[in-house]
């Protein structure tokens, strides 16, 4: 019975991942909610991990990868938090974004969604948050609205 119930436990597994790339602590967490017990989830990650299926390096560059430009390092570094990927492996996926610069990246993000620099004070500071929602310390933010020509004033 016990071995039916781990044979269960990695279909499910490789279901699961036949779908999409998950971090080991997602993974853990959905067999969870399906009932699977904490010594199957163990070893049956273990032998995703050994079998080369389950990566949560791979699965911290795939994030980094998809958010790129679209988000701050910031942001990225906690989504990767949050799915339970170990500083060593954010650290090296998040080496990725030391190539570009990260006020060119805000201001291209900025011009795609607003393009003119805001008419007043409200207006101004919904875009920073925007910026800052994005993953952009509020520096970057209004760096990027000052070289758009907005006014100077503290959002």
């Amino acid at each position: 019975m016990r071995a039916a119930l781990a044979a269960t436990a990695k279909a499910l597994a490789v279901r699961m991942l036949a779908r999409r790339d998950h971090s080991r602590a997602e993974l853990t967490q959905k067999l969870r909610r399906r009932g699977v017990a904490e010594n199957d989830i163990e070893s049956v990650l273990t032998e995703m991990a050994r079998l080369g299926y389950l990566s949560d390096a791979r699965y911290a560059d795939a994030v980094v990868a998809q958010r790129k430009g679209r988000y701050g390092k910031r942001a990225i570094a906690h989504a990767l938090s949050a799915r339970g990927i170990a500083k060593d492996d954010a650290a090296l996926a998040l080496a990725q974004l030391t190539g570009g610069d990260e006020t060119s990246e805000a201001q291209a993000l900025w011009q795609a969604r607003f393009g003119e620099p805001p008419c007043d004070e409200r207006e101004k500071a919904r875009q920073v948050r925007f910026l800052q929602a994005r993953g952009y310390p509020l520096s970057v933010a209004l760096a990027v609205l000052r070289s758009a020509g907005a006014h100077d004033s503290e959002a």
